[in-house]
């Protein structure tokens, strides 16, 4: 199996753990049985060709369900997808998709503490907020987002999200990671292992915080993690190069694009 099948198939199976699968054309939609939504991706190895016709059907049946249109996928195993998708008039994204086997696995460290976190709601509500806070100011540039940014972020984050946090990590679809400092998580990061395989999402630094290898850091400790507990390929999607190159320091190289798609703004 081809490394592109090897994370299209991961990449289906993953949602499963919070959402159930609805057949819609060539694509499975998967309606969210947990507090966030979902997307419908092409079926892995069908070889459909994606028409805008298709799209509009899955548009339909989203709106009947009340569920967002929103579509992910590995471009080089559908590209039909994103043409059509642009037909429909919809907005498309590429990202860079990387793997990393653990031959290639070089680990990066830092100064600061940098580790596995428990499932624990006022841990893991600080970490969910130091990403909502990153993530506020995309990219890797040094910003204004510190410690007072992420408290606030942490106050407003709702007891259910928190308690669904806490319960995938401790059903072990979840796997965070911090780098903390005298005031606590400044970094943060998240694996979702299923079988042989996981995917590493989410890691954020406060832009106030950036610059310092913390995100190489985060991501090494979660590579670790992984690779200590069966997982035998890691992958990960990057919101561009200057991201991708930080992910490339830990040994991930890139095999393709991950694809997205949802309506214009």
């Amino acid at each position: 199996m081809t490394y592109l099948s090897r994370v299209d198939d991961y990449l289906h199976a993953v949602p499963l753990s919070g959402a159930e699968a609805l057949d819609v054309g060539p694509f499975t939609l998967f309606r969210s049985t947990t507090i966030w939504p979902y997307y419908a991706r092409p079926v892995p190895g069908s070889g459909a060709t994606v028409t805008a016709a298709d799209l509009e059907e899955l548009r339909t049946r989203c709106e009947e369900l009340k569920l967002p249109l929103s579509l992910e996928w590995v471009v080089e195993t559908c590209p039909s997808l994103g043409p059509a998708a642009a037909e429909a008039g919809l907005e498309v994204h590429e990202y860079p998709l990387l793997v990393l086997e653990r031959a290639d696995f070089t680990p990066v460290t830092t100064t600061l503490d940098c580790r596995i976190l428990p499932a624990s709601p006022d841990v893991l509500r600080q970490a969910r907020a130091v990403a909502d806070t990153a993530f506020g100011t995309p990219g890797t540039a040094i910003g204004e987002g510190g410690i007072e940014a992420r408290d606030a972020s942490a106050a407003d984050s709702s007891d259910e999200k928190v308690a669904v946090l806490v319960e995938r990590a401790k059903a072990g679809y979840s796997i965070t990671a911090g780098v903390s400092g005298d005031q606590g998580i400044v970094a943060s990061g998240v694996h979702q292992p299923v079988g042989d395989t996981s995917e590493i999402v989410g890691v954020a630094t406060l832009p106030a915080m950036r610059r310092q290898g913390l995100g190489a850091a985060v991501t090494s400790c979660l590579v670790e993690h992984a690779f200590a507990n069966g997982v035998e390929l890691v992958l990960l999607s990057a919101e561009d190069d200057a991201v991708a190159a930080v992910y490339e320091r830990v040994g991930f190289r890139r095999i393709g694009h991950a694809g997205a798609a949802e309506p214009a703004e």
